[in-house]
């Protein structure tokens, strides 16, 4: 029985029983009952339903008065209204052919309205009576169809694809139920979203930029938003270093199967970190509803109050961005929770680790490939660019470099068993091996090779060192393609 059919039963009830009830506490005397009801019977009632004056006969008010004596435990359940009979039934004169090409008209149209269904249904039984026998009335198909589970499905744009149907027909086998994360940081949530307006780059040229952001499961904290000039691995783990080194390193990562998504650098990055990377269906975006949630408010409320800004740049929209995340979304009282996410996330359980440096950060996030040396000038090609081995591992036929595709001014040369740097590698310089200069080889080794001292100034260090004793992290950090300075 549907949500409004019983409410209308129980305004019926309550109208009833206010109708008669001083006949139970004020009973009329022995032998004078008919005319208490013949009274009654005169006066008029505000209809519970159209709210109209109306009267009622003493015969239906009789009909209520015994019907609420009768079960004096519960004298307003007794007055509901009754349930038909024949309630959730199809009457006989329509044939199962009728309803059988309404189940196969439901598969392949699920995007249709009922209306649209039961237009499509009368034009059917117009032109083959003989076969579907009379048309049913709109809230006949209607009715039938929610009996039956059939609610209108929202097409999506790749619901085309044979990836698609093959997820949506598993959605159907299975029951769809909320859930939450046991521990703050267990699991987070990231993902990109392309903004609805654009703004003005320091070339002068209108982009629309896209949104990183991440939030915890558990708490509902937002644990970075930055906009950025496009939504690539680069971008990705640029948002998400930061978002570790704010919070710290969570347990496990849920996000879709994007370009950005399944780079080797994230993927690699993710191992190397100990972060689980959580399953994710394809063609499934509502298990990552967490962070396609926090869409609206920054559609509805963040970009909403920017409006009237004509020229935004990308600074100012970061800007005004992670002042909204941490004044009002991570601070406002969440629906769900009744807490605020911060508070949320200070009351525990939690299960962040260390985030790790950004040296270390840098390292991670990094493709780990193997390459043959060409001995003849002790060089290996990565990304089709010529990058030099040092002589020290000139006896190596096989090594393993790490590099990200989006810096090529150096790559790593990795010892997989210790898990170090041996050495940084650097593109071929064709024009400095023109001068003829070349280093005595050395004895062949196979530690890790002496850091280069760091060379920071003493009034520099002593700047970074006060800086850090704050406690204030920096706002964002830009990328270098994303600077407004020309």
């Amino acid at each position: 029985m549907s949500k409004r059919r019983s409410a209308v039963q129980a305004q019926w009830a309550e109208f009833r029983f206010g109708v008669i009830g001083h006949l139970f506490w004020a009973p009329p005397s022995r032998g004078e009952l008919e005319a208490a009801l013949q009274e009654l019977s005169h006066k008029s009632f505000t209809h519970p339903t159209t709210g109209q004056l109306t009267t009622f006969h003493a015969s239906t008010l009789a009909r209520w008065y015994y019907a609420a004596r009768a079960r004096p435990s519960d004298p307003v359940g007794a007055l509901r209204p009754k349930v038909r009979k024949d309630a959730g039934r199809h009457r006989a004169h329509f044939r199962e052919a009728l309803w059988t090409t309404l189940a196969d008209q439901y598969r392949a149209h699920q995007s249709w309205s009922c209306q649209l269904h039961a237009d499509n249904l009368a034009v059917l039984c117009e032109d083959e009576p003989e076969q579907y026998g009379p048309t049913p009335s709109y809230a006949t198909v209607r009715r039938h169809m929610k009996a039956q589970g059939w609610r209108r499905q929202r097409k999506r744009r790749d619901d085309d694809r044979p990836g698609a149907q093959l997820a949506h027909a598993a959605r159907g086998e299975r029951e769809t139920r909320s859930w939450e994360a046991t521990h703050n940081h267990a699991l987070w949530h990231l993902d990109f979203h392309d903004a609805k307006r654009s703004i003005v780059t320091h070339r002068g040229e209108r982009v629309f930029p896209h949104l990183f952001g991440v939030i915890d499961n558990r708490s509902r904290l937002v644990c970075h938003l930055q906009w950025y000039l496009g939504e690539g691995a680069q971008e990705l783990v640029h948002g998400l270093s930061q978002a570790i080194q704010k919070r710290g390193r969570p347990r496990a990562i849920m996000m879709d199967n994007g370009p950005a998504m399944k780079a080797g650098e994230t993927r690699q990055g993710l191992l190397d970190l100990g972060i689980q990377l959580a399953p994710m269906p394809d063609y499934s975006p509502e298990h990552n509803a967490r962070i396609e949630a926090l869409w609206a408010p920054v559609e509805g409320r963040l970009m909403a109050m920017l409006e009237g800004v004509v020229e935004l740049t990308l600074p100012m929209l970061n800007e005004a961005t992670l002042a909204w995340v941490e004044r009002e979304q991570n601070a406002e009282t969440h629906s769900e929770t009744g807490q605020s996410p911060i508070a949320r996330l200070l009351e525990g359980p939690t299960v962040v680790r260390e985030s790790p440096t950004t040296e270390q950060l840098r390292q991670a996030f990094r493709l780990k490939v193997e390459r043959s040396q060409r001995h003849s000038d002790g060089t290996v090609s990565i990304e089709a660019k010529r990058f030099e081995i040092p002589a020290a591992y000139r006896h190596l036929d096989r090594v393993t470099v790490r590099y990200a595709r989006w810096e090529l001014s150096s790559a790593d040369l990795w010892d997989d068993q210790l898990g170090v740097v041996l050495a940084p590698i650097y593109p071929v310089d064709r024009i400095a091996n023109a001068s003829g200069f070349r280093r005595p080889l050395g004895p062949v080794s196979t530690l890790p090779s002496t850091p280069a001292p760091s060379g920071v100034a003493p009034l520099l260090r002593r700047l970074v060192d006060q800086q850090r004793q704050t406690g204030l992290p920096p706002g964002y950090l830009p990328l270098d393609n994303d600077s407004e300075v020309p």
